[in-house]
């Protein structure tokens, strides 16, 4: 006998960024209709939420929830605190955590996602966590994600019922910030709407982790990152002696 059938859609976390677009394209593709969810939980900056609503149109999602969740007060991080300065540059010891890092940020969206994906009937989060290239985030691990798949399981009707609870998907936990551009380059992620920087302003500021992070990606991707300038396009080859 078979078991329980997926539920078709996905619901989708939506920062604005480069990794969360690469999902989304994703789920565009894989599983489809697709809810897309934004928290604006207080961060410094509004810039990706803008470029999440720009996404999310390109995409035509069936449905794009802007969630107002003004949590930065509460929350010790210097991207919701703007008396905290941003790491720019600065190396720090290993393994230490960065104060970038909002304490249980992740577990918070996660819950508003397994929520939302009940309620449409969706059988899939897709979500941008990475445990190659990423700032040694705690909620970023493979260990925290199977934790909470299985708290999913437990705390849902559906999987409840013996029914198959939403199912997180996370597409880039173990790739590159470069592997992360070849597969949107294959995808044909708009990159030029995506945001990466921790700063926000007109421009990105180049020197926080997020953009230090992106800049390394399309590098080792050998593309042009159009948030430098100039369209997305692959570099030339370096000769070979």
């Amino acid at each position: 006998m078979s078991g329980p059938r997926r539920a078709p859609g996905s619901v989708v976390l939506l920062s604005g960024g480069m990794d969360s677009a690469t999902c989304l394209a994703l789920a565009a593709r894989e599983a489809p209709p697709v809810h897309a969810l934004t928290v604006l939980y207080g961060q410094r900056h509004a810039t990706e939420v803008a470029r999440a609503r720009a996404l999310a149109r390109r995409y035509r999602v069936a449905t794009h929830t802007v969630l107002r969740l003004p949590l930065g007060g509460l929350l010790a991080s210097s991207l919701t605190d703007r008396r905290r300065p941003l790491p720019r540059g600065r190396a720090r010891p290993d393994g230490a955590i960065p104060s970038t890092y909002v304490p249980a940020r992740n577990t918070v969206l996660l819950s508003i996602a397994l929520g939302l994906a009940e309620s449409r009937g969706a059988g899939a989060i897709y979500l941008g966590i990475n445990a190659v290239d990423y700032s040694g985030y705690p909620d970023c691990r493979p260990e925290y994600l199977r934790a909470f798949a299985r708290l999913a399981r437990l705390a849902t009707r559906a999987g409840v019922e013996g029914h198959r609870a939403p199912r997180l998907v996370a597409p880039l936990l173990y790739k590159s910030k470069a592997d992360i551009v070849r597969l949107g380059e294959r995808l044909g992620v708009p990159w030029a709407l995506t945001w990466s920087c921790y700063a926000g302003g007109p421009r990105p500021c180049g020197r926080c982790e997020s953009c230090r992070l992106r800049a390394r990606g399309f590098a080792e991707a050998d593309v042009v990152d159009p948030a430098r300038g100039g369209p997305a396009r692959r570099l030339p080859r370096r000769p070979t002696s």
